[in-house]
């Protein structure tokens, strides 16, 4: 699906081929017959057309009843060709680009939700090989495929329209063509030739006028797309940081950009409506040149030469006229064709996005050094890390952080210490595959689960119960298994909505404050007990208790797992009877991660101001130093 045709084809020869088939061969069918109930109404036209030009002939003895029945029969063949044949047609094809749009959009969930990460690679993967970090992923999977997939649709409703039109309606061309005087040479076809050649020179000398127009439809529409997705994008997120705007009184700011952002819609609106306008109005003259007097050009001469009645001349003449319709399809839907065109080019350039990033380690050895190793080893023997280098973007780049051989044993709670800014979470996000550039060796304890906790919470809009079920199912779990986690973690009030999505009008990312956030994450860690646990600044929302609180569930209900955790506290914090919960500390300084045991317990009053920032805080880490070394 990286490319246009492939995209358009893939449904058709996927699982569920029977179903795109039959329901393909329903709209040809249905199609078809409209096409040739187009060629009974052009004869049944000509024949009211005919009974009202001879209404007063002395031969014609029942006029009026004439008239009543061919309009009869007209309105018959209206009902038949618009209600039933294109009514049931647009039934069917409307199921076809809801089953269509369904399988790609799973299509395109499962590549982006993959154990690969794809959906983290594809957003914040550099430019490498020619391809670029799709903008506006949401748009692209919700309102282009949708268009594109009804684009495509229509589109191919309105070829096979032509093919069945040109086939019906110069079947019967032919049948009814007669000799055209000073064109003898044709015999009885004259009319006809002279009908397909007025249709042969008509329609393409405007179709390519109509694709000159139509290449800047697809431009603006394109623009128009990105504009549109990069002001939609920014409303979603200032709506998720609202508290932060309204805290600050960032409003004045925040509808600046706003303005910045609509700058770009409206302009790019209003050069595509000039665009379309133009186009309007080229359609409508081509439109009514064609039926009224292209159409009716080829049989003129034959008519004034009495080689044709009125009857034949009218009917003959709004078969032209049909032809002409169904062949000037592309041009009718040109500006379909360019919006298709425009869809199907940020669908298939997040195909190619996500496909560029099925292996991280080739894509990101593209613009920078990208050589990390992982491996699996004897769970007795924990984490082991080995030569390890984390770097940005460029073949050149320096390293920030090195760090030669950390291992972490089973069992083993390890604080990362350092400055702000040092490289403490870049450490974490390497050890679990999310740090682009660097190398080392990374060797898991094999057939230990893990699990990372990080400082900000995002709740999805699922039940509670699936909230602490993650990253399983809910199914995976009993009730009363998620209501004690949620009890360990000190959220037992919320166990009788275990069941509920939302709660008050509010999904759970707005009910639960940021500290109940986090003790949800204890619950989840609770529920799954993990082997390895990797904390990142997962306690900055709690109070003192509370961070006290958070390990001490964990330590009480997890046992033997190994924890690496990065927080802001300057002394990692210790139980409420004085205990330790971490057995070593990995300081990072100077870009160099070193690990060493803990430093022997300080007294409870001292580890409590040491734990608190405060401006002095550097003369009360000089005195623990002091008293250390007494």
């Amino acid at each position: 699906m990286r490319t246009f045709w492939g995209l358009m084809r893939a449904y058709w020869f996927s699982d569920r081929w029977k179903e795109a088939w039959t329901l393909t061969i329903v709209i040809a069918l249905l199609t078809a017959l409209s096409s040739k109930a187009g060629v009974w109404f052009a004869v049944a036209l000509g024949e009211l057309g005919n009974s009202i030009a001879f209404l007063h002939d002395a031969a014609n003895t029942h006029p009026l009843q004439t008239i009543l029945t061919n309009a009869g029969i007209l309105v018959l063949l209206v009902v038949l060709k618009d209600a039933v044949f294109t009514g049931v047609r647009n039934l069917v094809s409307t199921t076809l680009h809801r089953k269509w749009r369904g399988w790609l959009n799973n299509q395109f969930n499962q590549a982006l939700l993959d154990g690969n990460h794809t959906h983290f690679h594809a957003q914040h993967g550099s430019a490498a090989g020619g391809i670029v970090a799709p903008d506006n992923i949401d748009q692209r999977i919700q309102e282009s495929i949708k268009d594109m997939t009804g684009g495509a649709i229509g589109l191919a409703m309105g070829v096979l329209g032509v093919a069945t039109s040109l086939y019906f309606i110069g079947e019967n061309l032919i049948g009814s063509s007669v000799e055209v005087k000073g064109l003898e040479f044709l015999g009885s076809y004259g009319t006809a030739v002279l009908a397909f050649l007025a249709v042969a020179t008509y329609v393409p000398l405007n179709t390519w006028i109509a694709v000159k127009l139509g290449r800047l439809l697809e431009r603006l529409n394109v623009r128009m797309q990105q504009a549109e997705g990069s002001y939609r994008s920014e409303l979603t997120t200032f709506l998720r940081r609202s508290f932060h705007v309204a805290a600050s009184h960032g409003e004045g700011v925040q509808k600046s950009m706003h303005d910045r952002l609509y700058v770009d819609i409206d302009k790019t609106w209003g050069r595509l409506n000039v665009v379309n306008t133009s186009y309007t109005s080229f359609e409508l003259i081509y439109n009514f040149v064609g039926a009224r007097i292209v159409a009716y050009a080829p049989g003129l001469v034959s008519f004034i030469h009495n080689r044709l009645d009125y009857k034949g001349y009218i009917t003959g003449s709004e078969m032209v006229a049909q032809l002409i319709s169904q062949c000037s399809w592309f041009i009718h839907v040109m500006p379909a064709i360019a919006t298709l065109r425009a869809n199907s080019q940020r669908v298939t350039e997040l195909a190619n996005a996500i496909e560029s990033v099925q292996h991280p380690r080739e894509f990101y050895q593209q613009t920078g050094r990208s050589d990390f190793s992982y491996a699996a080893q004897n769970p007795v023997f924990g984490l082991t890390i080995q030569k390890l280098e984390l770097a940005h973007q460029g073949e050149d780049a320096t390293p920030f952080l090195s760090a030669a051989n950390l291992r972490f044993r089973r069992g083993e709670w390890t604080f990362l210490k350092g400055e702000s800014g040092c490289g403490k979470t870049s450490l974490i996000k390497a050890i679990n595959g999310l740090w682009p550039y660097g190398r080392g060796t990374i060797v898991f304890p094999e057939g230990v689960a893990s699990f990372y906790a990080a400082q900000e919470v995002k709740l999805q809009q699922v039940s509670l119960k699936q909230l602490v079920c993650l990253p399983g199912s809910e199914h995976d779990h009993a009730d009363m298994q998620v209501a004690a986690a949620l009890h360990k973690a000190g959220l037992g009030d919320f166990i009788e909505h275990l069941a509920d999505e939302s709660r008050e009008g509010k999904i759970w990312d707005q009910v639960l404050s940021g500290g109940q956030k986090q003790k949800l994450v204890v619950a989840r860690i609770i529920l799954q007990q993990p082997g390895l646990l990797f904390l990142d600044e997962a306690t900055g929302a709690l109070d003192p208790e509370g961070k006290v609180a958070f390990h001490q569930a964990i330590k009480d209900n997890c046992a033997n797992v190994t924890v690496i955790s990065v927080m802001h506290e300057a002394v990692a914090p210790r139980s409420l009877s004085g205990e330790e919960f971490y057995h070593s500390v990995v300081s990072i300084a100077d870009g160099v991660a070193t690990k060493k045991p803990l430093a022997p317990s300080l007294p409870r009053e001292l580890t409590t101001i040491l734990a608190q920032p405060r401006p002095t805080e550097d003369k009360w880490l000089r005195f623990s130093r002091r008293l250390k070394q007494k």
